[in-house]
């Protein structure tokens, strides 16, 4: 049994209308998403001890929301992650997009699906939030209509994205909650094993912006097909952190994509997709200075993501988009 209940988040500056919020609850899971940016601002479940707590970064308050913060709990579109040097052709046609992440366009632009508000439907077990973005939205082509549907089910959140374009235009969406299975404001994530199958990874240059080569994980620091310990991990490979794109046995059909276990609490996080890449973020530009919810900070590594989404960069890149079309049969 799910219970929905709606509630006023807040009211955006200078009478530009009002943000709701909506609490999924089940018996596992109770989770809080607005209607700024469909935005997963809180999501409660208990550890082995029936202990509750709150396991996605955020804030208690619309305020921070509106501050220049990373996308917590947003979803982003029109596409997610990176597009090189902020252009793209189509149908012959160059598309010239703001560029907002060193010299690419990140997360759909200036003002994406995460900065503005959706209309939201209650349904029995969850909420449907649409938008109609308009032809020429932050410099991409054709009207496209949106709906993002989140359903509980006893532990399990689902996330169903669709979009209808007016004319041939890259959409890409995904989520980009961050997640500490401790409770959100413990200080790092190194103590969560973490699993992804995948057998490739797609190299990223000095921008993050994938080379063009699918690489096996194999003999990697990429290769998390078998659980890791993360900051063990890190350490033995010498590696920052991660921000690439795990390209997935794809099909249509829902599959098994990563798991993140935490031993010191017995939560269990359990990704499945129909998309054909997941990126697996570690936080590495998280950098203490925000202020979250119950005053808590959050540094470098505390937090992960784990985007589900198209391949980054297909728009520019034939090899994968022919990828991507061979995946999705």
């Amino acid at each position: 049994m799910v219970s929905v209940t709606r509630a006023v988040f807040g009211d955006l500056p200078s009478g530009a209308g009002t943000v709701e919020k909506f609490q999924l609850q089940s018996d596992l899971l109770k989770v809080d998403i607005i209607s700024w940016g469909c935005t997963i601002t809180a999501l409660e479940v208990k550890d082995r001890q029936g202990r509750a707590s709150d396991v996605v970064l955020g804030f208690a308050e619309l305020e921070g929301y509106l501050q220049k913060q990373p996308y917590f709990g947003a979803v982003v579109g029109r596409v997610a992650n990176r597009i090189a040097k902020g252009t793209f052709t189509v149908d012959g046609k160059e598309y010239k997009l703001a560029v907002n992440n060193g010299p690419n366009s990140l997360h759909g632009g200036v003002r994406g699906f995460d900065k503005v508000v959706w209309t939201p439907q209650v349904l029995s077990n969850g909420v449907q939030f649409s938008r109609i973005s308009p032809d020429g939205e932050e410099g991409y082509p054709g009207e496209l209509k949106v709906w993002v549907t989140y359903t509980l089910d006893g532990g399990e959140l689902m996330v169903n994205y669709r979009a209808q374009a007016s004319q041939t235009t890259p959409v890409n969406l995904t989520n980009h909650s961050y997640f500490n299975l401790a409770g959100q404001g413990s200080p790092n994530i190194y103590d969560h094993e973490v699993t992804i199958e995948a057998d490739a990874f797609l190299p990223v240059d000095e921008t993050l912006i994938p080379t063009g080569e699918v690489a096996p994980v194999q003999g990697t620091a990429f290769d998390l097909r078998k659980p890791v310990e993360l900051g063990k991990h890190l350490q033995e490979f010498r590696i920052h952190g991660f921000d690439h794109n795990f390209c997935l046995k794809g099909s249509k059909d829902k599959h098994f994509c990563a798991r993140v276990h935490h031993a010191g609490s017995g939560r269990v996080l359990e990704v499945y997709t129909t998309q054909p890449g997941v990126q697996f973020y570690t936080g590495n530009f998280l950098d203490g200075t925000l202020k979250g919810k119950s005053g808590a900070v959050y540094p470098k590594h505390s937090g992960f993501c784990l985007e589900t989404q198209s391949w980054p960069d297909a728009v520019n890149q034939e090899k994968f988009r022919s990828q991507l079309a061979s995946k999705s049969t």
